[in-house]
Order: C-alpha cells, then structure tokens, then sequence
C-alpha cells in the first residue's frame, strides 16, 4: 500500500511540474506574426509553423476544406477551387489534448427531455478528426501547432489518384509547407492553405498530361473555419413538389410513431423582406453571387448577363433587387465565404460543370453557392457552331455568328448551374 501511495504522489507531482511548465500564451508567441479574427492564430517565420489559438473550446463551428490550385485534368478531377466537405465540429480539452470532434449530426431527438437526446447522442459514433497537444494557454485558451493539421491530405488527392490508377503516391511533407499568400483571417472565417506535394516513381500517363514533373504534383489544400449561422434562419422541409433534392437530412427519434424517422431540408439561401407587409420590397440583405475575375472579356459579360437572370424569380415572389450578380472583387479570394463564386476553371480537355456550395448541416441554409463552368465549353460550342456554317472564306467576320452562338450557350450554362446551387 505505502508503495502505491509514493507512485501516486509522484504522478500527481511530475504533472503539477509539467501543468507548471506549460507557458503563457503570450510568452510563447512573443516575436510571431499575429493575424486576428474568428481564430486568432501566429506564424513563427523560423519554423514556418502555424500556432492556433483556441478561445472557443466546446463551441461548434464549420470546417470545410478544398482544393485551391489544381491538377488541371478532367479525367481525374482535382479542379482548382473545387470544395471538399462541410463539417461541424468543435475543440473539446481532455488534459494536455486538444480533439477537434465532429459530432453526428445525422442522428437527433428534437425533444425538450435531456435523457432522450443523450439516449440518441450516445447511440451513434462521432468522429474525432484531430489531436492537438497544448503548447500554451492562459484564462480558457490554449495554444496548439496547427501546422501538422494543414499539413494533411485532407482533400483525399492520393484517394483520387489511387482510384484513378495513375500511381502510388504518397505525402512529402519535406516539400510542403504553408502558404501563406492565402492564410488569412476575417471577423466569421479563419482561412490557412498550404502547399503540399504528392511524389511517386509510377506516375500515369493522365498525370503526365497536366504535371511538369509527374513524380512530384505539388497542389494547395485550403482550410476554412467558420462562424455558424445564427438561429433566424427558419429550415423548410422538404417535400416532393419542392425541388429535386433536399440540401440536408437526419432521423429524428424524437417523432411520434405515426410519422417517418427521415428528414430532409429544402436547401435556401436566407432572405427576409424589408418590408414583409409589401407586396414587393427591397431584401434585408440581398443574394450576391460573384463572377470569377479570371474570365477574359466578352465571356465575363456573358456571365453577369446569364446569371442575373435568375433575379426574375425573386421578383416573381415579391423582392426587389434580391439576386445580385457582381465582378469578384480584387484582391478577395474564390474561396472565402462570403462569396457566393461562379468560378472559370481551366482543365487539360474539356469538361463538366456543376453547382454546389457550403450548407450548414444543421438547417440546410446555404451559406456559400459555389459554381465551377469549365472553360473549354465555350470553344467545344463555338466549333459546333463553326461546323454548320457555310463554306469558309478567310473572311472574318464569318465567325461573328458561331461566337454569339457560344456566348449565348455560357449564359445559359451560367443560369443552369447557379441554378443547382439555388
């Protein structure tokens, strides 16, 4: 007994040492770099390493990661500003760790009883997508290294290039690192990216089309931590005549047995009337989607003109001025959150397009639309066009149609996708 009792109080000794070594926040990051906003967080130049810090233990967030610079081939499908997946999760500290948890939210009770809601919450696994160790804290926050979390695969890039049979590739963090260009951080949303770069001594022949070294692919991943919505928001269910497909869905075991466990949300951008007893008002805060800046002129124009199309329906339903399209501001990321994208993106060989976004798994709101044309769609219509015009005559002005053809074909291509997104 005496013996079990001296290895208990030099445990409890050798971590009140330890607890007692930990530094402040302060001390540890004297001399970083501080970028402020949803997450503080500081770059220490000297070991280009990335230290969060957390102030917001055991509170939800979204995290959503994404591809920011490409592969560029269509076959495979790695596309430059192609988003990843949307999560829920949250900073829980269990002694010297940090988990970031992603809770399950596919399973609920929607029930004031606390013991039926556990009953669920317990029932189904959560995920723990992280472990971070404490290297400082001070009043509720702590400070962890995050440059490992960024330095991960986080996109599934070897998945997609295993899937795709074009090598065994494999993570080189010795050539990886953050970039920095792109780690940014605003008041709702902490942005990091990073580069990282994939090598193998197989590549495939698809790979070899895009890469100008197939044995070392070097792609950015971006990760985005965001404030959730607040609770204005009102889901809608979702019904048959509604629309083709519900934005998010769980089983309620808090229903009564006459009704189905399954659940499903119309997926919809918030939008409240300025005036809800008009019969056509001004929106409280209107819909802006933003056109990519990377288009070149005349097919920019053609965007704005087949997206704002979409501002008829509003106005069918009594808003005016609710759907806004606008010219992507420079300076600002495709990325960000806050912009709803239509994004021009360049492939090897011409490919698909298609609509999507950033929803909150909760409710179904949309938070970010995100739409990616392909631009070699443009010129697969204007060789169509050129195919059943008349005889060539070195003239011109003999194209003029075939290009308003394919003009007319990316504002409707515009609309379609926007569409999906809506």
């Amino acid at each position: 007994m005496k013996k079990i009792l001296v290895l208990a109080l030099g445990f409890v000794l050798a971590f009140s040492v330890v607890h007692a070594q930990t530094p402040s926040i302060s001390k540890k990051t004297a001399g970083m770099h501080e970028y402020s906003g949803f997450f503080n967080f500081y770059w220490e130049a000297k070991t280009g390493k990335i230290w969060l810090r957390i102030d917001k233990l055991d509170q939800e967030f979204l995290y959503v990661s994404s591809l920011a610079a490409g592969l560029g081939s269509n076959d495979i499908g790695l596309d430059r500003s192609q988003l990843g997946r949307t999560r829920i999760v949250e900073f829980q500290r269990i002694g010297p760790k940090v988990l970031m948890v992603q809770p399950n939210y596919s399973f609920r009770a929607n029930s004031e009883d606390p013991f039926e809601r556990k009953a669920v919450e317990d029932a189904f696994a959560k995920s723990v997508i992280w472990g971070f160790s404490v290297a400082a804290e001070g009043q509720g926050e702590v400070l962890v290294d995050m440059t490992p979390f960024l330095m991960q695969d986080a996109h599934g890039v070897l998945d997609r290039m295993r899937r795709a049979r074009q090598g065994n590739y494999r993570l080189d963090t010795s050539r990886s690192a953050v970039y920095l260009q792109n780690t940014k951080n605003f008041p709702k949303n902490s942005e990091f990216e990073a580069l990282l770069t994939f090598a193998a001594a197989d590549p495939g022949n698809l790979v070899r089309g895009v890469s100008p070294d197939p044995g070392a692919v070097s792609l950015r991943q971006h990760h985005a931590f965001i404030e959730l919505p607040d609770a204005k928001y009102k889901p809608r269910l979702w019904e048959p005549r509604s629309n083709y497909s519900g934005r998010a869905g769980y089983m309620d075991f808090a229903v009564p047995v006459d009704q189905p466990l399954q659940k499903r949300f119309i997926g919809r951008h918030r939008l409240f009337k300025k005036d809800p007893s008009a019969e056509i008002s001004d929106p409280v805060e209107p819909i802006v989607y933003y056109i990519d800046n990377a288009a070149p002129e005349p097919i920019r124009t053609a965007l704005l003109e087949g997206a704002s199309w979409w501002n008829q329906a509003f106005e069918a339903i009594g808003y005016r001025n609710a759907f806004q399209v606008k010219i992507l501001p420079e300076g600002a990321d495709p990325l960000d959150v806050r912009y709803n994208m239509v994004n021009w993106i360049h492939r090897s060989t011409r490919g698909w397009s298609y609509g999507g976004g950033v929803s909150d798994p909760r409710t179904g709101e949309i938070i970010k639309g995100h739409v990616a044309l392909g631009s070699q769609r443009l010129r697969q219509d204007y060789l169509i066009a050129s195919g059943l015009a008349t005889e060539y005559t070195g003239d011109p002005d003999d194209t003029k149609a075939a290009v308003e053809l394919a003009l007319a074909r990316i504002r409707k291509l515009s609309a379609h996708e926007i569409g999906h997104t809506l």
